[in-house]
């Protein structure tokens, strides 16, 4: 049987909920449900403009962090988010980008969300409220000393996201804890705590908004600064993209042209003697060699364009 309202149990949980900067009630905002929608949308766009400075004053934590994952990573370690609910779903979104964006295995860069594919769209009861479930999803993958885990919870209490950070600290793995709410439990949990602290959400704990924004800001972070480490772009250019679609495709010969300046001929030649890869095309111009050189140059560079430039280059 379910603890009761009133069973010790849920008087606890009401009592540390108090406790947390993302619950927390704001009695200015008590009428807010009598304004005009325009007068709301401009209250909720002040409060959003507020996120990136509680981002910004977390940046050396996050790039110390970026730069632990890029090491793994670069020995070729995997990057796993695990969360439950909005949290688990931003994961899961950051990393179904990775393979589009930067031409990465889709085991390199993994969401877990609490109660598996279903809990995407539809909330899985108590799913959330399981460190073991946690713990069997990470042994499932078999999360190892090479491996970087980042537990994602807004409050930083999510047992979810708190036992998929101790079981993989346990196991060797390099452990993030994202929150957003100081001192929580994710953070003392992980090597690296990063807890940006958003306040009080617009409606008294939907941490799908002011935590949500700042928790996708920080995991565009961790992936896309991770990537650039490990060589997936040539200035802020995709040259790694996966061309799988007419647009990307489009966007592959635009991106060799900036990256070299060569006219459209050239650029398709490029592409063609590499079998459409961007990165190749690239230094088939810019470093004079042929498809088969680029691609052996590429391979002593850990794909490093930039590197496999100089070597090019002699």
């Amino acid at each position: 049987m379910a603890p009761s309202a009133s069973s010790p149990s849920h008087a606890a949980l009401r009592a540390e909920l108090a406790t947390l900067t993302t619950e927390a009630f704001r009695p200015d905002l008590a009428d807010i449900d009598r304004l005009p929608t325009l007068d709301l949308a401009r209250l909720m766009n002040g409060e959003d403009a507020t996120v990136a400075a509680a981002v910004a004053a977390r940046l050396p934590e996050i790039a110390a962090a970026i730069d632990a994952t890029a090491a793994r990573m670069a020995l070729g370690g995997r990057l796993v988010y695990a969360g439950a609910g909005t949290a688990g779903r931003l994961g899961v979104l950051d990393a179904s980008e990775c393979p589009p964006t930067f031409n990465t295995d889709p085991a390199q860069v993994v969401g877990l969300i609490a109660g598996g594919a279903p809990a995407l769209v539809t909330a899985v009861e108590g799913a959330e409220d399981s460190a073991e479930l946690a713990a069997g999803d990470l042994a499932a993958l078999g999360v190892g000393p090479a491996d970087t885990v980042v537990g994602v919870s807004a409050s930083g209490r999510t047992p979810y996201a708190v036992g998929a950070v101790q079981y993989a600290r346990a196991a060797g793995a390099l452990t993030i804890g994202l929150s957003c709410n100081a001192g929580s439990a994710l953070g003392a949990a992980a090597d690296h705590a990063i807890e940006v602290v958003v306040g009080p959400e617009l409606i008294t704990g939907s941490t799908r908004l002011k935590a949500g924004t700042a928790q996708k800001l920080v995991l565009n972070m961790l992936s896309t600064i991770t990537m650039i480490r490990l060589g997936k772009t040539y200035g802020n250019l995709m040259v790694d993209v996966r061309a799988s679609n007419e647009k990307l495709r489009a966007r592959s010969r635009r991106i060799v042209a900036l990256a070299t300046g060569a006219a459209d001929a050239e650029t398709e030649a490029a592409l063609e003697e590499t079998g459409g890869e961007v990165k190749n095309a690239i230094l088939v111009v810019l470093g004079g060699v042929d498809g088969r050189t680029a691609a052996r140059l590429l391979e002593e560079a850990d794909g490093h364009l930039r590197a496999a430039l100089h070597l090019a280059r002699g």
